[in-house]
């Protein structure tokens, strides 16, 4: 019996062993380039000066930190336009939850998972690639768009991409295009773990498809979408760098001038790193307590939370 036992730990720890070792990679590459970069945010409390050792800089306290919220600044333009398109993204975030259910409910097998890699595709797509498509069809004078209408009589030239009247619903729309099928393929996970004699037995009762979905499909998904939402809202002010850095030209920038594509101007392009210091600092500290503020509502409203 002990010699059983001892062989069984064994095992265990063997087991473990290759587990640890196995997310060991990961581990350091989020060790390095999450909390590593952490140790940098001394800089926002100096006149950072490039080639000086820290005690050579000037300090200035918390003078950055005022300074990015001071009158007329462009932090501000940044903030709102960061609120506006992560809302919008927030308004779209059940889209993937349906489209995985459409794509389930699909009962021409070969329709359904042709749909299901075409929708994913644009996910592995560079957002230049992207952008190249999008300035095909809409560019003003040569765009797919325009001559389509030009050919039907319609002598209206359309550039979405100049428009800063629609460019936060616009992008909104591109973000959809390019992340709703990859999104999906959480909600499919979670639809193919669903029992399969929750659907006999309601198919037994008389229960038709869009009552399946309703009774059955729905409420196991939306356990899934409450967690992603918990997490998105923690990502709240971090609604992406490539996209609205390669969409934005001098007609869009107020519009599309978001906080990375704002501290990537002015620590890199401006050199005034202690600024960018402080506004990277300001926004990891809102998302961090929007995190926790969204996963204790959830254990208030739902009794259940994701840590």
């Amino acid at each position: 019996m002990s010699v059983f036992l001892e062989k069984r730990i064994g095992v265990k720890n063997r087991r473990r062993l290759m587990l640890f070792i196995a997310a060991l990679p990961f581990a350091v590459f989020i060790f390095m380039f999450s909390y590593v970069p952490i140790f940098g945010w001394v800089y926002a409390f100096f006149r950072y000066k490039p080639g000086l050792k820290l005690g050579q800089m000037e300090f200035t306290g918390l003078n950055y930190f005022r300074l990015a919220f001071a009158g007329g600044s462009q932090v501000l333009n940044a903030l709102k336009n960061t609120i506006a398109l992560s809302s919008l993204g927030f308004l779209t975030s059940p889209l993937p939850m349906f489209f995985a259910i459409f794509i389930n409910e699909v009962r021409f097998r070969r329709f359904s998972k042709f749909t299901q890699t075409i929708s994913t595709v644009p996910n592995f797509l560079s957002w230049v690639t992207v952008y190249g498509v999008f300035f095909a069809v809409f560019a003003p004078a040569e765009g797919l768009l325009n001559l389509v209408l030009a050919k039907m009589g319609i002598n209206v030239m359309t550039n979405v991409l100049i428009n800063s009247d629609f460019a936060w619903l616009f992008q909104t729309l591109v973000g959809t295009y390019k992340g709703l099928g990859f999104s999906a393929i959480v909600y499919l996970a979670a639809i193919s773990g669903i029992d399969s004699e929750l659907y006999d037995s309601a198919n037994v009762e008389g229960a038709n498809r869009w009552q399946n979905i309703r009774y059955i499909t729905l409420p196991f998904l939306m356990q899934t979408y409450f967690v992603l939402l918990i997490i998105g809202i923690g990502h709240f002010l971090s609604v992406g760098f490539d996209q609205y850095f390669v969409f934005a030209n001098a007609f869009t920038l107020s519009k599309l001038d978001v906080i990375d594509t704002y501290t990537y101007r002015t620590g890199i392009i401006q050199n005034n790193y202690s600024l960018a210091t402080a506004v990277g600092i300001m926004k990891s500290v809102i998302s961090i307590t929007l995190l926790f503020f969204a996963n204790s509502l959830s254990k208030v409203v739902r009794g259940s939370s994701v840590f």
